[in-house]
């Protein structure tokens, strides 16, 4: 896989500015199919860091409902990476 197919979009809440300011992690979602080494090699092309750990989450879509019935939300992949402690990120 290429490193823009792996890499769909950067997450970015409260939770996730805190811990890439404090613990500097950060959150992204990936394509399903990606492993961990291929998620390290596509942050490191895109974002020009040193990558240290990579965590995944596999994140179940949740039952949602309204008037009309019930359906389905997407599932996602999300990858936490923990950069080298001189690096940084800018999201923004």
């Amino acid at each position: 896989m290429e490193s823009v197919t792996v890499v769909r979009r950067p997450l970015v809440t409260e939770k996730t500015t805190f811990a890439s300011t404090t613990a500097n992690r950060y959150a992204f979602e990936v394509d399903p199919r990606a492993s961990k080494p291929q998620i390290k090699r596509a942050i490191e092309d895109l974002y020009r860091v040193r990558v240290v750990s990579v965590a995944t989450q596999n994140r179940k879509g949740q039952l949602r409902r309204n008037k009309f019935g019930y359906w389905k939300s997407k599932g996602m992949k999300r990858a936490i990476v923990k950069i080298h402690p001189d690096d940084r990120i800018e999201l923004f």
